[in-house]
């Protein structure tokens, strides 16, 4: 392996989760029928269903990082039911199509529930529903057209005037947003250490045991600096650094964002920015800024991209954009220009140009569900739910969509590829003006 993960240390969703004591790394040689790499969403959910759908099977589950460290630790904390296609010109497109992605996104929504209710994890999952908002006129265009095409399938949302915003959010920074009622909102750090803490007793999670090579045949070898596994089959759930793998190469592309999270604030801070105490908005613009206030009286401010084609963090990139984050925070709430940042961090989606994700065999007794392009807490748990049902020979209307897609499609080579992703990184922050 020629790049392992490593995130930088100043996670907000981590550090204020609560601790617990990671799981021992792997040593040794260890053999298993099933082997699961990647302990974020997908590979959790994928460990979870093969340990109950083959109960007499040991599973091994291995994690490079300390279980919510890593991505599936560092999003904004919304699980999105709703389809959004941005090359439709009502954000919706075939109506077929997006009824299959609804009934999906719902599934995983479904799944996580069920598993949080039933183990008691803490992680503050409500069903807060999320707002849309804009301030620039392609943004309110954005919301108009997208209303258009939720109304084709049914679906509620409310448009709510910028001047009725601040009982809803506190801000007046917003002409316009529009409300759907179906998002789930959550801690995302605390939830994957629940997810981690409560895996059916056949499977066994190895943490901080990055695997450096591997070899594949009639069985897989994945190694480390301490010993071995060797596996019958191989899931591998780890998004980008599946092309590390050897598998998907040139068809993912390594996008990170970048998040800032206030110290709580007081009272009377409370008091003065007003609003309701939990919500979430994500921006009209692809490229605007997500915000979010917490459980705890937190404000999260997520923006800025970069293209890292080794899938790791760059520390220069945090020192540049948490000036865009002081810059967005004051415009929404001047009335909290004196609050500060308490953590800063980045996090990496897995993209594919062509919105596609993969689902499926790899190579003889090689499986992944791979490239969830944003979509991870919702698209991660339920593809790595359903793989695990596809490899006990179930099938259903679900599986089969997302067996019939053609995956990630190719990139163009270097350093055609970096030039044209990050032109439109920048073009694209630009356009967003005050979105952003």
């Amino acid at each position: 392996m020629t790049s392992l993960p490593a995130d930088d240390a100043a996670c907000g969703w981590y550090r204020t989760s609560r601790s617990r004591q990671p799981r021992p790394g792997h040593a040794g040689e260890t053999k298993t029928r099933w082997a699961v790499v990647g302990a974020g969403f997908t590979g959790l959910a994928a460990a979870r269903q093969l340990a109950l759908n083959f109960p007499n099977d040991e599973i091994v589950l291995v994690e490079a990082q300390e279980v919510g460290f890593g991505t599936s630790g560092r999003n904004a904390g919304f699980a999105i039911d709703l389809p959004h296609d941005i090359g439709a010109d009502d954000y919706i497109g075939d109506v077929a199509t997006a009824r299959m992605a609804l009934k999906l996104n719902r599934t995983g929504q479904s799944i996580l529930r069920s598993i949080v209710e039933e183990n008691g994890i803490e992680c503050h999952l409500r069903a807060s529903g999320k707002y849309q908002a804009a301030i620039e006129d392609r943004g309110v265009a954005v919301l108009d057209a997208y209303r258009r095409g939720l109304d084709k399938l049914g679906e509620e949302a409310t448009i709510i005037d910028g001047k009725d915003l601040p009982d809803h959010i506190g801000t007046s920074f917003y002409r316009k947003a529009l409300y759907t009622p179906g998002t789930l909102l959550l801690q995302p750090s605390a939830l994957v250490k629940g997810l981690a803490d409560t895996l059916p007793p056949n499977v066994t999670l190895y943490e901080n045991t990055p695997v450096t090579d591997v070899e594949y045949g009639d069985k897989t070898i994945l190694g480390h600096r301490q010993g071995r596994i060797v596996a019958d089959k191989l899931i591998l759930a780890n998004n980008a650094f599946g092309m590390r793998f050897g598998f998907l190469q040139g068809r993912m592309l390594p996008i990170f964002l970048y998040a800032s999270l206030t110290r709580p604030l007081t009272g009377e801070e409370q008091a003065r920015l007003g609003g309701k105490s939990f919500w979430g908005v994500i921006p009209a613009d692809t490229f605007g800024t997500t915000v979010r206030r917490t459980h705890d009286n937190r404000i999260l401010i997520r923006n800025s991209f970069s293209f890292n084609p080794d899938g790791r963090p760059r520390q220069q990139y945090l020192d540049r954009f948490i000036k865009n984050h002081r810059i967005s925070f004051e415009r929404r709430f001047p009335m909290l220009d004196e609050i500060d940042f308490e953590y800063t961090w980045s996090g990496s989606l897995a993209m594919s140009r062509n919105h596609e994700g993969f689902f499926g065999q790899l190579a003889p007794n090689v499986y992944g569900a791979l490239c969830c392009n944003g979509l991870g807490i919702t698209r991660g748990t339920v593809t790595g739910t359903l793989l695990a049902d596809w490899l006990d020979g179930r099938r259903n209307d679900l599986i089969d969509m997302l067996l019939a897609s053609p995956g990630p499609n190719r990139n163009p080579p270097e350093p055609f590829l970096s030039i044209g992703v990050n032109a439109n990184l920048l073009w694209g922050q630009y356009r967003a003006g005050l979105e952003s």
